[in-house]
C-alpha cells in the first residue's frame, strides 16, 4: 500500500478532528493578529478559518461593537432568522440553536427565495429574485437575524429598507460572494445602525455565513 496512507491519521473521531484542527489554527495565529478579536469574536473568526481553511479571512473580519452579545440575545429571544440562500438554511444546526431557544425548527428558518411569489414579483417587476424577497417579505426582517451569503443585492435591499423604512434587523451576517454588487452592498452597513458581521471584499459565501452564526452561537458556552 501506498506509504501516503502512513500520513492519514484514522484513530479518531469528528471531534477529535474538530479540536486538533482548531489547536493548530491557534498555533499559526500570531498574538498581534489574535489580539484584534475579543474572546467572543474569536470563536467566530476561528471557525471561519476552519471552514475556508484561510488564515487571511481574519484581515477582512469586521464586527460592530458588541454584536456578539447583542446576537446573543436575539438568539435567546428566539428572533426570526432569514436566509438568503437554501444551503444557508441547510446548514445550520438546529441543536445549537435550541439551546438557545427551543422553538428553532428547520422549516421556521425563512427563506423565501424559491417561492412562487417571489418568482412571480422579480419577473413582473425586472430584479432578481433574491431581491424580490427581501421587498416581498420585509416585514419579517424586522428584529430578524439576516444572514446574507449568497446575493449581494439580498445585503443592499435590507440596508435600503433600515435607510427608508426603518427596519431594524437584530444581526446582519454580511458575507454575499462574488463580483457585482459585492463590496459595495457590504460597504453600505456603515451607513446604518444595525449589529454586523462582515467580510469586507468580495469573500463570502454560504457555508461562511453559516460558520459566522455557528461561531456566535459557540462563544456563549466558551
Amino acid at each position: 500500500m501506498n506509504a501516503l496512507f502512513n500520513t492519514i491519521i484514522w484513530d479518531c473521531d469528528g471531534a477529535e478532528i474538530e479540536r486538533e484542527s482548531f489547536r493548530r489554527i491557534e498555533a499559526k495565529v500570531s498574538k498581534s493578529v489574535r489580539s484584534r478579536f475579543t474572546i467572543e469574536e474569536w470563536f467566530v473568526a476561528r471557525r471561519l478559518v476552519h471552514t475556508c481553511a484561510d488564515f487571511s479571512i481574519l484581515e477582512n473580519l469586521e464586527f460592530s461593537p458588541g454584536v456578539i452579545t447583542l446576537a446573543h440575545n436575539a438568539l435567546r429571544q428566539g428572533a426570526t432568522i432569514y436566509a438568503d440562500s437554501n444551503m444557508i438554511k441547510a446548514g445550520l444546526s438546529i441543536p445549537k440553536l435550541k439551546q438557545f431557544c427551543p422553538d428553532y425548527e428547520r422549516e421556521e428558518i425563512l427563506c423565501p427565495i424559491a417561492e412562487s411569489d417571489v418568482a412571480r414579483y422579480a419577473k413582473e417587476h425586472g430584479i432578481t429574485r433574491a431581491l424580490a424577497a427581501i421587498e416581498l417579505y420585509s416585514r419579517e426582517l424586522d428584529g430578524a437575524i439576516f444572514l446574507c451569503g449568497n446575493a449581494p443585492l439580498a445585503l443592499a435591499g435590507v440596508l435600503r429598507l433600515v435607510v427608508k423604512r426603518g427596519i431594524r434587523p437584530a444581526l446582519i451576517v454580511g458575507v454575499p460572494v462574488g463580483f457585482v454588487n459585492v463590496e459595495e452592498s457590504k460597504k453600505l452597513l456603515d451607513l446604518v445602525d444595525i449589529p454586523f458581521v462582515r467580510i469586507s471584499g468580495r469573500r463570502g459565501g454560504s457555508p461562511l455565513a453559516v460558520a459566522t452564526l455557528h461561531g456566535i452561537m459557540e462563544s456563549f458556552f466558551k
